[in-house]
């Protein structure tokens, strides 16, 4: 997403947070109150003394008041402290260069899909009791030459294997009113290899679907001991391959590390790719993105580690780049990308650096200065109401 939209997330969600008034988590709960609204705060002898000087007007009410005016007012303060502090530690690095940490579902983006699912015949409700298939898919998106693998195996509630037979598997079509009738379904063959477990691949660049875009359907029919159910599989596929790696190089620049991929780009567009950066141990360091418009031919993407997020989280040299995947962005299409081949595990190692070759700056943007001195004057103005109900006036 560009960095505009991203921000102005952030900045939504504070400015909620401040109008609504939320307690911060490491804020105490305020305790609750049982005087009606418009009652003033009892007053203390201190506190009168503190509020009236000699000879003046006014009441111990009046007194009350202004204590519950500056109480609401210290409150609104420390929120939008809150709100400011927030905003300044989230947009310390730019959004195409973040800790991993931030993003846990995109650590291993290749491993395989698995799931637990009862066994049950389409248009019946119950499942069978005590049966629980296991399913495993290792892609969903799927483009040119690309396979995509799936398993099934049965277990009972011990975890178990059950005996297990595909009595039926097919490939189709899904239905859909923008294109013509569904293609002639598919024949799959399922294996089993001994240990319950019955395996397929489906390549549809060598089927009739070969030319198809859209969602293909694998539906296998299980047996198991005399009781049937049905799983799916369904990928989404687009035949065109719209760019093919390049080589990798690293550099640093402005106070940066840039990983610059190569592509050959064969249909011009937005392009997006992703990538993981470990350390020398191959521990996880950071999610890096590159989101642009590239013309055909020769083309970079600049996958770049900000500065400071080297600087703050001092990972071991050489840096490692993995699993690299990307794809072209389709407008008001579906599918709504062409995908790249993917590339597991390591695919670039960097040269070793010295910390202090990087920047130790936040990022900075026309954008983030902006919400920045909002976010500043509000605290500032509250700040100044406060002073203002210090004392009598």
């Amino acid at each position: 997403m560009k960095a505009t939209l991203w921000l102005a997330g952030i900045v939504l969600a504070g400015l909620l947070a401040w109008w609504a008034w939320p307690r911060a988590a490491a804020l105490p709960e305020p305790v609750a109150d049982s005087r009606p609204a418009h009652q003033a705060l009892p007053v203390t002898k201190p506190q009168a003394a503190a509020l009236r000087p000699q000879g003046s007007p006014l009441t111990d009410a009046a007194i009350g008041a202004r204590l519950a005016q500056r109480e609401a007012l210290l409150q609104r303060l420390e929120r939008a402290k809150v709100t400011l502090a927030t905003y300044r530690e989230q947009t310390r690095y730019p959004h195409e260069s973040r800790p991993i940490a931030e993003h846990p579902d995109q650590v291993r983006p290749f491993a395989p899909i698995r799931e637990r699912l009862p066994l049950r015949f389409p248009g019946t409700k119950a499942a069978v009791p005590g049966v629980h298939i296991l399913t495993q898919q290792d892609r969903v998106f799927m483009s040119g030459d690309e396979v995509v693998k799936v398993s099934v195996s049965a277990q009972d509630d011990g975890g178990q294997t059950l005996p297990l037979l595909v009595t039926r598997a097919v490939a189709f079509d899904l239905p859909d009113p923008r294109q013509a009738a569904g293609r002639p379904q598919l024949a799959l063959d399922f294996t089993s290899s001994g240990d319950g477990v019955y395996s397929a691949q489906f390549q549809p660049s060598q089927t009739a679907f070969a030319d198809f875009a859209g969602t293909l359907r694998l539906q296998v029919t299980l047996n198991q001991d005399g009781r049937q159910g049905v799983v799916n599989f369904d990928v989404v596929y687009q035949p065109a391959v719209p760019a093919e790696w390049g080589v990798i190089t690293d550099r640093v620049a402005d106070g940066s590390l840039d990983f610059l991929v190569g592509l050959n780009v064969k249909q011009s567009g937005r392009y997006v790719v992703t990538a993981r950066v470990d350390d020398a141990q191959g521990q996880p360091f950071a999610l890096v993105t590159f989101n642009d418009e590239l013309g055909t031919g020769a083309q970079v993407a600049r996958l770049r580690v900000f500065g400071k997020l080297l600087r703050d989280g001092a990972p071991t040299m050489p840096l490692r780049l993995r699993d690299l995947q990307g794809f072209l962005l389709l407008p008001d299409r579906f599918p709504d990308r062409a995908m790249l081949a993917r590339r597991e595990g390591v695919v670039y190692r960097s040269a070793s650096y010295a910390l202090k070759a990087f920047s130790d700056a936040e990022w900075s943007s026309e954008e983030r200065d902006r919400y920045l001195a909002e976010l500043g004057k509000d605290v500032s103005q509250l700040e100044d109401q406060v002073a203002r109900t210090s004392g009598p006036r």
